[in-house]
Formats: C-alpha cells, structure tokens, sequence
C-alpha cells in the first residue's frame, strides 16, 4: 500500500510556488529602466514588498516539507506564515488566501491521513 498525502498540501504548495515565481519575475525585473526616477519608484516598491516576499517564500517552504513528511507543525507553520504574509502586506492578501486556507485545511486532515498510514505500515 502507498502512504497518503494530503490533496490540499500540495494544491497549497502549488498555488504558492507559482505566487512567488510571479511575485520574484514582477519585482525583480522593475529595476531596468532607464529612467531614474521610475528606478527609484522600483526600488522603494520592490523595498515594501520584501518582507512580503520573503515570508510567502518560507511559507511554501513550509509547504512542501508538510506535503513531503506528513508532519503536522509544518502545515501550521505555512498557514500561520501565509495568514504573516498577508497581514504584513495587504495589498496583496487575495493571493495568498487560497493557500492559507488550503494549508489549515491540510493541517486538519494530517492527523487522520497520519493514522492511516501509521494502520497500513504497522
């Protein structure tokens, strides 16, 4: 028998991993004009959404050792990290809602997916 995992871990994992790919192409590339007052703007943006970034990378870091181990404090850690994330910078919560939800909803679900592997395996 194959062990289980959590459906919403991973959707969360995804769903997250593509914000940060998006969140590091848009900010990372506002720094190539040559205009430079329009590079400072980049800057001073890129500057306010830093901790933002850096809190949903950690979150989907999170994320994918929850998904990959079954444990049950990585989970609460990514949707704790999230609901950080989108409270620091809420401009850009709706982003990070689905994954928070997602990775709360995997957290409850752990403890039964947990015992049904621990019946399968011994």
């Amino acid at each position: 028998m194959k062990k289980k995992h959590s459906k919403a871990l991973l959707i969360s994992a995804i769903l997250g991993s593509l914000y940060v790919i998006y969140l590091i192409s848009y900010f990372g590339t506002g720094m190539t004009s040559n205009d430079s007052a329009e590079a400072v703007g980049a800057a001073i943006a890129t500057a306010l959404v830093t901790p933002h970034i850096i809190l949903v990378t950690l979150s989907v870091i999170f994320n994918w050792v929850a998904y990959g181990t079954n444990k049950r404090g990585f989970a609460l850690t990514a949707g704790i990290l999230y609901s950080v994330a989108g409270a620091i910078f809420l401009m850009y919560i709706m982003f990070v809602v689905p994954s928070l939800v997602l990775s709360f909803v995997g957290y409850a679900k752990l403890k039964g997916i947990n015992e049904y592997n621990n019946a399968i395996i011994g």
